[in-house]
């Protein structure tokens, strides 16, 4: 396969100031051009039908339509763009639906810029990549012993803070009280819960507390 040389890229990400960094960093190697920018995935999608990628960046938690589907949209629509999912998620149940949807990279924020560039390239010339650093978390989990299914949360890679927005979820909170109860914002919560949905597998809130009582983050038996 002749190595591309110059890379057209269109980056998706809700965040202005990552947006404005990453335009930054990969305008420093003159192989790869940033032809466009999108705040989701609806404007993604209007910009790649007037604006050719070789490479989308794809964020994936995004208002109005989220990475997962703009990818599986842009796949469809866009044969020839690749993409690359960009996330500060770093569980394998993220990269197993990102890379189901049709993604072929993914890469985490906290990548290196060399490490950034190279992985655009390698993609837009037919590779499927996945940065060093999730590469080896991947491996290092798969080698660790099994443990119990009701031991622990750690095999959907919830955080300590989703443990806690999770246990309120099944306490009868709403996002709002919840926000208040624990000093954040009421978007944050909102994120926090689509993640949890995303890593349980959890369809609704009732899914949602059959699973924190399953794994024993709410106890019944202290309730009124």
């Amino acid at each position: 396969m002749e190595e591309i040389k110059h890379v057209r890229v269109i980056i998706t990400e809700d965040h202005m100031i990552l947006r404005q960094g990453l335009r930054m960093l990969l305008s420093e190697d003159s192989e790869i051009d940033v032809v466009g920018e999108a705040g989701n995935g609806v404007e993604l999608l209007e910009l790649l039908a007037q604006t050719p990628a070789d490479v989308v960046l794809m964020d994936i938690n995004m208002p109005e339509m989220d990475g997962f589907e703009a990818t599986t949209r842009v796949v469809s629509a866009f044969p020839d763009t690749r993409v690359i999912a960009l996330s500060m998620l770093n569980s394998l149940p993220y990269v197993q639906k990102i890379m189901q949807c049709g993604a072929s990279g993914y890469l985490l924020k906290t990548t290196g810029k060399d490490e950034l560039r190279s992985a655009i390239k390698l993609v837009a010339g037919g590779t499927t990549y996945i940065c060093s650093e999730l590469a080896v978390n991947m491996l290092s989990n798969a080698m660790a012993p099994a443990q119990p299914a009701n031991d622990s949360i750690t095999h959907v890679g919830l955080s300590k803070r989703e443990v806690e927005v999770l246990a309120l979820i099944a306490e009868g909170y709403t996002n709002a009280q919840i926000a208040d109860k624990l000093f954040n914002s009421k978007r944050t919560i909102e994120t926090h819960r689509q993640n949890i949905l995303e890593k349980t597998g959890a369809k609704n809130t009732a899914n949602l507390i059959k699973y924190a009582i399953r794994h024993k983050i709410i106890d019944l038996g202290a309730s009124d």
